[in-house]
Parts: C-alpha cells; structure tokens; sequence
C-alpha cells in the first residue's frame, strides 16, 4: 500500500472549476508528519513506517513518549542490555499527538528514521483518496435519530409509545423464546465510530500551508485527526 499521512480537517468551503463549476472541499491539513520508526520483515514480520503529527509540550508526554522519539534520555534498562546490542534509530524530535503505522509492500529505500514527509512529497501525483476519522459522538440516541426508525402511529391508541421501536422478539425463528437477534437495531451510542470514506477527488495542493483539498465531506469534527492515504478502490 502507498504511503500515506496523518492530519487534521480544517472544515469545509468550496472553490471554483476552469468551467465555473462550484465545487464543495474540505481542507485538510497533511503532515508534515516525521517517520518515528521503520518496520522491517525480518525484526517485526512486516513492512511498515510510523508515522507522527502535530508535537506534543513534554510536560504533557509521558517518560516512554519521550524516549520513543529520543536517545537523549537515560533508561536503567538500557544499561542492563548486553554489550554490543545495537538500538533501534530515534527520529530525536519532539513526543508526537497522532502516532498511526502505514504497511507497505516492500521496504522504503529512500526514507530513513527522521525524516519529515510533506503533503506535496506524498500527494503530488495522486489523483484519490481514502480519508479516515472518527464520526462525531452524539451520545445515547433513540432508534429513530439513530437507525431513521418511522416510529408507532401518532394516533389516539398509540397510548404515548410514538417514538418506540416496536417489537424487539422474534417469534418465528426463535419459535417462542423471545430472544432478539443478534445485530438488532436499538438504543445506543451512536457515532464516535471509525469510518473511511473512499476515492475523493484530490482538487488542489498548497504546498506550502501542508493543505490538501478534497472533493465532498469527510467524517468527524472541525480540528479532527484523521488518516489520509491513497484510495486502492478500482473503477
């Protein structure tokens, strides 16, 4: 899989074709994210970088944050190793906010723990995208927000049950025990969930504010951390 990076939506506006055609986008800040750690087959069993965005103050990192980006800080454990051992190389930057992995094919030849990838660098000739993010939390809803449940009647006989399910058995298949099935839709946490939209059109990249612009909406909140990666969705 291509290589991808880590950001945050900005919101949405829209922009103007060669045609004229309005156009709905959303901003997306792209890195620039520093390679933490390179996965190898032979060590880990699978190819992969690890990727970071947006620093964290390290007063807020805790002591093994810092000492995944950092060989500046002493370890006890360090000192028991055998000699010889060799360490693994530190990026020697700042505790990263995002930490995400992207799992390629083969080994990156070209980049080296350390380096800072930019949106330019990585989205220059890709033409879609797959954006990933957290839906926004609504809470404990009801099945007719949640699930676009009709509801009872609104009649006189209803007798204040105008917003309920319905019936939850099922009778038939489970021949009288009551049971609901597995996967009913009910009352609950709705949102807050991983979702991937696919294939967006990349429109335009500013190179130098790290800002991606993409075709159509993306899931979560204004200032949401999400995932960008070019789409393997076959036309």
């Amino acid at each position: 899989m291509p290589i991808g990076l880590l950001g945050r939506k900005i919101g949405m506006t829209q922009v103007y074709t060669d045609t004229g055609k309005v156009q709905p986008v959303t901003v997306v800040q792209a890195g620039p994210c520093p390679v933490l750690q390179i996965r190898d087959k032979t060590r880990d069993g699978y190819d992969a970088l690890q990727l970071g965005y947006k620093e964290k103050p390290r007063r807020k990192a805790t002591r093994a944050e810092r000492g995944h980006v950092s060989s500046d800080l002493e370890s006890k454990r360090r000192k028991k190793m055998p000699a010889g051992t060799q360490l693994l190389p530190k990026p020697n930057c700042e505790p990263q906010t995002f930490i995400r992995e992207f799992r390629l094919e083969a080994p990156a030849a070209d980049i080296t723990v350390g380096k800072v990838l930019t949106a330019f660098e990585v989205f220059k000739d890709v033409k879609e995208v797959d954006v990933i993010g957290l839906s926004k939390g609504r809470g404990f809803t009801g099945t007719m927000k949640k699930d676009n449940f009709h509801g009872l009647g609104a009649s006189h006989g209803v007798k204040k049950a105008h917003r309920s399910l319905g019936g939850t058995g099922s009778l038939s298949s489970n021949r009288g025990s009551g049971r609901p099935k597995k996967g009913k839709k009910m009352p609950g946490r709705y949102g807050n969930e991983r979702v991937t939209v696919r294939n967006l059109t990349v429109v335009s990249i500013d190179a130098e504010n790290h800002l991606i612009l993409v075709l159509g909406s993306i899931p979560g909140p204004n200032g949401g951390l999400v995932t960008i990666r070019p789409t393997n969705k076959v036309k």
